[in-house]
């Protein structure tokens, strides 16, 4: 079977691998397709995302969905052939983090194609993966797999926006319209923002913000943009999705006193300058946005709901052209979600 294996900066392959065969608890599953993350990016690009570097090859990609195959020794779920999506998270249950109901930070977490750990955890970048049964989900009625791809980052933005606490008729700023930042914009919506303003550089992205649902575009390096938020109209909450210092900063410069500031795209390791004084003198929260804990289900229903999320999706590339179609998800004039199929 094909997988995708990064071995470094700049060293993605495309390679035969075996198939897996399920252990103990185990589900098989046929993957259809897999969403290419902007984690998956920076592995390809850098060898690591934020502090997690690679040590060995692995497996890329989280974000995947296909048909169950088979199960290994006293594993139970959907019947072989049905369409489910992977949960790509297994926490340890027993941390501080998981007895506080927190499992999206789950200090020892096992995570699908992430370099966290050593050994690595194997992604799902592959025509056969196995993984543990619990992480299966069926899909909910009218949701078909290539859709369903999304709902791991769908997942991300749902709990970015509960992140940013009870948004009903708020007013909502998000910076970045990348993939993520775009299903942050849906995220909000769904949960009753009366207003979402995006914030990019790039015309395009922006043009897929507004199909996620957006009221306001705002060129990131136009000052004098209309729609920024002003004294009059200052976001409630915001989300930064770009995960650039320069994004954060714009929050708060632009969240009214008293407002939530999440802070969701990974910044570079190390230390990021931002306007800390105005955390002081506009008592500003800001908050940090992991992953997720209990949203994919709801991001399967949503999805399931919504047919205009599939006007997020750029292209669906065979595997064995995964190196064009990492170099078009890296291209965000050309692209938004970029999917693999296998």
């Amino acid at each position: 079977m094909l997988g995708c294996v990064i071995h470094g900066a700049g060293d993605l392959r495309v390679a035969e691998l075996p198939v897996p065969v399920p252990g103990p608890g185990e589900a098989l599953v046929a993957v259809r397709y897999g969403g290419i993350c902007g984690s998956d990016l920076h592995y390809w690009r850098h060898g690591g995302v934020g502090d997690f570097r690679l040590r060995e090859p692995m497996v890329l990609g989280h974000e995947v969905a296909g048909t169950v195959v088979s199960y290994g020794a006293g594993a139970t779920g959907p019947a072989p052939g049905t369409t489910v999506a992977v949960h790509p998270a297994t926490p340890c249950g027993r941390c501080p983090e998981c007895a506080d109901g927190r499992a999206g930070v789950c200090r020892d977490t096992r995570y699908l194609g992430s370099a966290a750990r050593l050994p690595h955890v194997q992604g799902g970048f592959a025509a056969r993966v196995a993984v543990p049964a619990e992480q299966l989900r069926e899909l909910p009625e009218g949701l078909g797999l290539r859709r369903a791809a999304l709902a791991e980052p769908l997942a991300v933005a749902l709990h970015a926006v509960r992140r940013a606490g009870d948004v009903t008729g708020r007013h909502v700023l998000v910076t970045g319209a990348g993939p993520i930042g775009c299903l942050v914009v849906a995220a909000a919506k769904a949960a009753g923002a009366a207003r979402v303003t995006v914030t990019d550089l790039l015309p395009k992205a922006l043009r897929y913000a507004a199909v996620a649902g957006a009221d306001t575009l705002v060129r990131a390096d136009d000052p004098d943009d209309a729609g920024w938020p002003d004294g009059t109209h200052e976001a409630d909450a915001a989300v930064e999705a770009s995960g650039v210092a320069a994004g954060l900063d714009t929050c708060l410069r632009h969240v009214r006193r008293g407002g939530v500031v999440v802070q969701l795209g990974m910044l570079p390791p190390g230390r990021s300058p931002f306007a800390g004084n105005l955390l002081v003198s506009r008592e500003i929260e800001l908050r940090g946005s992991f992953r997720f804990g209990a949203g994919f289900d709801d991001a399967l229903r949503l999805l399931a709901a919504r047919g205009a999320f599939d006007g997020l999706i750029s292209r669906v590339v065979p595997v064995r052209d995964a190196a064009a179609a990492f170099e078009l998800a890296a291209d965000r004039n050309r692209s938004c979600k970029v999917l693999l199929e296998f």
